[in-house]
């Protein structure tokens, strides 16, 4: 028999699992200051080319659109992105601020990659975002557009990983 709560004590909640109590400051509603770092912290994360660091970012159940695929779920995400990085190798990607509005982030970005015959790539697009409250993603919807470049033409040269703090963004490279 479960003894009756007095007005001095309060019913403990169950523990929350490690996902449950995982936060990704900075957190919604976004400054035009903390919308950036966001932006920054996805890009870092996405040259790290580590699917399931990556997938941390976003919560358990999140749903994508990129191109034409729709993952649902983090390890779907995974999936996807371990496609994703065995194809686009030397991947290198710049992420910047377009919108922000309460918990809502767009941006726009350009990534160069190259394919397994040597063929060089700059992919373009558009991403929207939506956090919940704890800063983990639970919407993506990105469209991409692919151009093929010439080897001569590549704008990100520093050592595969995060780009370097001196290094231009997108606006400053002209793109």
């Amino acid at each position: 028999m479960e003894t009756p709560l007095t007005t001095q004590q309060t019913k403990v909640p169950a523990p929350k699992t490690a996902t449950e109590t995982l936060t990704r400051p900075p957190l919604p509603p976004f400054t035009h200051e903390t919308a950036i770092q966001k932006v920054r912290l996805a890009e870092d994360g996405w040259n790290s080319r580590d699917p399931e660091k990556v997938s941390l970012a976003y919560t358990i159940d999140s749903r994508w659109r990129n191109r034409a695929e729709f993952p649902n779920g983090r390890q779907e995400i995974i999936q996807f992105l371990k496609r994703k990085w065995a194809k686009e190798l030397d991947y290198r990607l710049i992420k910047e601020l377009w919108a922000f509005e309460g918990n809502r982030i767009a941006v726009r970005f350009a990534y160069e990659w190259r394919d397994d015959s040597g063929n060089w790539f700059r992919s373009y697009g558009n991403e929207n975002w939506e956090f919940e409250e704890n800063g983990l993603m639970r919407l993506r919807f990105a469209c991409i557009n692919d151009l093929p470049i010439k080897e001569s033409e590549r704008k990100y040269h520093w050592p595969l990983g995060r780009r370097p703090d001196d290094h231009p963004g997108l606006s400053d490279l002209g793109l």
